[in-house]
């Protein structure tokens, strides 16, 4: 059999086992599924016919993204608004909840910079969340497949590129990298105890684009944090000009390099994980995967990116380094290729392109 066949082979069997699993175990709760990623997530685990209860305290998003949702999807989705601080809420939402079968945990605050400015509101918003998330699993006594929103900036600086999941976790170069490190550390720690939790920890390089339909993309409150955001809004006269932090770095063109792939790959690789751990096909209770697309990406080549496909020049300005910033990461992903049957498949330009047309729906 050649790959070719052989890859299409596995794909139909991955897809009528992951159907008959659905059919009889259904509900995941996803908390942040009002947000970027986990807005397009909800997508993709309701085309695949999962029961999805999204649970949002709406501080970093919107109300209106459900109505895109229910465009895309056509489905109805149960929505908490819920502050996961609050342990004795998070008990309640389980216990009201507790038929699920899964939890996906994108919640928590995310910028590198913001949280150099805010460290403690970081620390205490993304491990008290995930502790009393994790707290309230453990209370219901049952089996539940966790997966985790994790970050490549748990390998700060690496010293080999690409990184693979072997690349030792230094010292983080931000707070908000810091606790992803933390989080990974307590799910393990967890895991090893636990006799039903299984855990997945996805390790995300840099999301960017919007769904084709344009109903949901990156919703950025106040300034963008993010790049990509940052250009877009400059590109439709939201902001005045782009700053790229740097030029000094020991890159090609002297700007960092990051690994940019489009949300909905991403979505999907979230999809893919949820199915190893419902088929028990990875081998340790919490595993660790790299989720990118192997190719790096500088400012100023992402610049160009985005001035071919609006065909727009961009006004922009280079500006001195940012703290909590590293010089270069992308992924080595064949780790989730091969156990996780998933691969990115769209392009910087196509991520770029839906980001763009997204840019220009809602500025309208």
């Amino acid at each position: 059999m050649d790959i070719c066949k052989k890859d299409s082979f596995k794909t139909i069997i991955f897809t009528i086992i992951f159907n008959i699993m659905v059919k009889y175990s259904s509900k995941i709760i996803i908390t942040g599924g009002l947000g970027y990623i986990g807005s397009h997530t909800v997508v993709e685990l309701q085309s695949k016919g999962f029961e999805i209860v999204i649970v949002d305290n709406l501080s970093n998003s919107s109300i209106e993204v459900l109505d895109g949702l229910k465009i895309i999807t056509g489905k109805n989705v149960i929505f908490e608004n819920i502050d996961l601080k609050k342990s004795d809420l998070v008990t309640d939402l389980f216990k009201r909840h507790s038929d699920l079968t899964g939890v996906i945990h994108f919640a928590a605050s995310k910028a590198v910079g913001e949280s150099v400015k805010n460290p403690l509101d970081y620390y205490e918003n993304n491990i008290c969340s995930l502790i009393n998330v994790l707290k309230g699993l453990e209370e219901l006594n049952k089996p539940i497949s966790f997966i985790f929103s994790s970050s490549c900036t748990v390998y700060g600086q690496a010293e080999i590129l690409p990184i693979t999941e072997k690349e030792s976790i230094k010292k983080a170069e931000s707070p908000y990298g810091n606790t992803k490190q933390i989080c990974e550390e307590i799910i393990s720690d967890l895991v090893n105890s636990s006799k039903n939790l299984k855990a997945i920890s996805l390790r995300y390089f840099n999301p960017i684009g919007a769904h084709e339909s344009t109903e949901i993309g990156e919703l950025p409150l106040g300034i963008p944090q993010n790049l990509i955001p940052f250009i877009t809004q400059t590109g439709a006269g939201i902001r005045d000009e782009l700053t790229v932090f740097g030029n000094d770095y020991p890159t090609n063109d002297g700007t960092c390099i990051r690994d940019y792939i489009h949300v909905v790959d991403l979505a999907k690789a979230h999809v893919a994980a949820l199915f190893s751990i419902m088929n028990n096909t990875h081998s340790k209770s919490h595993e660790c995967y790299n989720i990118g697309t192997g190719k790096g990406t500088s400012v100023l080549e992402a610049i160009t990116s985005f001035e071919k496909i609006s065909k727009t020049k961009l006004k922009y300005k280079i500006g001195s380094r940012r703290i909590g910033d590293i010089t270069s990461a992308y992924a080595d992903t064949s780790k989730a290729n091969k156990q996780l049957n998933w691969k990115a498949e769209l392009s910087l330009d196509q991520a770029m392109a839906s980001a763009w047309k997204w840019q220009k729906k809602i500025s309208k």
